[in-house]
């Protein structure tokens, strides 16, 4: 099988955008059902208010107990705007999450910080939650195993998630694959003096609120989507779903993106709502899921979700150059 790495999706030549879109299952407004009655994948705008809820109803799911979005950071996702107007734009789909989720629920939100533009939209970010209706949990940051090498400042090697909550959400603590080394710190518990090893639940450490355990997809691992931009991966979004809701509930994702959100709740036994802007990161999306379906896979490490059409449309200009000839 020939490997057709693809480029950027969310920047790519409209020529280029053209070879996919004849593939895709959903336009603008359009949903796709899981036949197995699971989870629902719709294309269209978070913003819109009713088309969100429209897609919560097709599905008839139970209120969601968490929601996971990884929207465009303004930075060098699609196109930037002005801040104001980035803002504003996560203003609107922030409040279709609040009134989507259950009276308890959690929301984990990505965002970035442009060091080159004074830090922004972080910061702005975090001053419009604080006048939203929801709850600051925690600030989590994600160590990138692979920086971006510069001379002239630190490496970036971090992502940002913020926590929040609505309401009292449940939290189940989680245990990284990191062993449990550190010891002789002793604490009177119950008037015994113990030491830090005998009050532990697991030989590996918790995560904290930095994450340095988790792996950057690249090109070499099974779970990569090729042409998805900055797909997060799946072990912290694992993490995320096990910690703050349990099988059986509802997840929401507004940003649908390489499929990651679905993936997970595949395969920790949730129901995932989620959706994309972008036809073809809606059909990647429901792609990824009939591919860990069909063959167990997590993406497509030497491939990509439209190999067989790429390979299909080479197959068939190869055969009319050799008649021509």
């Amino acid at each position: 099988m020939k490997r057709f790495p693809l480029p950027r999706l969310d920047t790519a030549e409209k020529s280029i955008r053209a070879n996919f879109l004849p593939y895709c299952r959903l336009k603008p407004g359009e949903y796709w059902s899981d036949p197995e009655k699971k989870h629902l994948v719709g294309c269209g705008d978070a913003t819109n208010s009713d088309l969100t809820t429209e897609l919560y109803r097709a599905g008839e799911f139970a209120p969601p107990t968490l929601a996971v979005h990884d929207p465009p950071y303004n930075l060098v996702m699609e196109k930037k705007s002005s801040v104001t107007a980035f803002i504003n734009w996560c203003r609107l789909w922030v409040n279709s999450s609040f009134e989507l989720l259950a009276d308890n629920a959690a929301l984990y939100i990505w965002m970035g910080a442009d060091q080159n533009d004074h830090f922004q939209p972080l910061g702005q970010f975090l001053q419009m939650m604080a006048e939203s209706q929801f709850d600051s949990r925690s600030f989590v940051t994600m160590r990138n195993q692979r920086g971006y090498g510069t001379q002239k400042n630190w490496m970036a090697v971090r992502q940002e998630l913020i926590s929040y909550s609505k309401g009292n959400p449940k939290f189940e603590v989680q245990y990284t694959d990191i062993p449990r080394l550190l010891s002789g710190y002793f604490k009177e518990v119950a008037g015994a003096r113990t030491e830090n090893g005998e009050r532990s639940r697991s030989e590996t450490i918790r995560p904290g609120n930095v994450w340095v355990d988790i792996q950057q997809v690249f090109y070499r691992m099974e779970e990569n989507v090729s042409g998805c931009y900055a797909q997060k991966p799946l072990k912290a979004i694992e993490r995320i779903v096990e910690s703050s809701s349990v099988m059986g509930e509802t997840v929401l994702d507004f940003f649908s993106h390489s499929g990651t959100t679905l993936l997970a709740c595949e395969r920790l036994g949730r129901r995932c709502l989620t959706l994309d802007l972008d036809p073809i990161f809606a059909e990647i999306t429901i792609r990824r899921l009939e591919n860990y379906r069909n063959n167990g896979k997590l993406g497509w490490q030497a491939s990509n979700p439209f190999q067989q059409e790429l390979e299909a449309v080479e197959s068939k200009a190869l055969l009319s150059a050799t008649v021509e000839r």
